[in-house]
């Protein structure tokens, strides 16, 4: 919370500023010259796990979660998300719900899914270690445990290639915008359904033009 005020910080690590026996005497608690636009920061929290879900949706502004399936949004998160908003002091507001997606709109941009499979499987892969990457428990909540398990495997062995050929496509179909203008329209009506509040897509184009096009083309179907 900003306050207009001397800010000081007393903490058990750290003391600012130092009190006179711990440094020279000359510490004065700071004082913000520019009143700040609004009174509190609003806090996003990036997080997938049941506890860190449950604790984003009683105290912060906004959730960024990743790889969101708005079909298994409720499965997955359905309750962490209710014992968290249960908690919630209203005056936060409704959460905010911010999803990236990859976009690609068009009736010849099936191949475009090849170009999401790396940046899945370095996470269901690569992140974290064999025993503990939360990023591949997701995958196995989502249903694809045999596949999030090969993802793992052959992307610790060093087969990045071979491990994004395993991810599979119904996946990247269901975490992205990659499509025929009339399929993009209507999965953003689904991530809408499941709480998704805002969008950050990441256009799949070969040049800054085509990448215009498609946030032209996003704007008209969420106009």
């Amino acid at each position: 919370m900003w306050r207009r005020e001397k800010v000081e910080y007393q903490g058990k690590y750290y003391q600012l500023p130092l009190p006179e026996e711990k440094g020279t005497g000359l510490g004065k608690p700071l004082k913000l010259i520019n009143q700040p636009v609004r009174e509190r920061i609003p806090v996003v929290i990036a997080s997938i796990g049941p506890k860190n879900v449950e604790l984003t949706a009683e105290i912060a502004e906004g959730w960024e979660p990743i790889f969101y399936y708005p079909e298994k949004v409720s499965e997955v998160w359905g309750d962490a998300l209710a014992k968290g908003k249960a908690k919630r002091d209203p005056a936060l507001g409704e959460l905010q719900t911010y999803v990236q997606v990859a976009l690609a709109i068009g009736d010849d941009v099936d191949h475009m899914i090849d170009w999401v499979r790396p940046m899945l499987a370095l996470y269901i892969g690569g992140m974290g270690a064999k025993g503990k990457n939360f990023y591949n428990d997701l995958a196995v909540r989502y249903g694809f445990e045999k596949e999030a398990a090969l993802i793992q495997e052959l992307y610790l062995d060093g087969k990045k290639e071979q491990a994004a050929a395993a991810v599979p496509e119904d996946l990247v179909r269901a975490v992205s915008l990659i499509g025929p203008e009339g399929y993009v329209r209507e999965r953003v009506a689904a991530f809408e359904e499941a709480g998704a509040t805002t969008l950050n897509v990441t256009p799949l184009a070969g040049d800054t033009a085509g990448r215009v096009r498609l946030i032209e083309q996003m704007r008209n179907i969420c106009g």
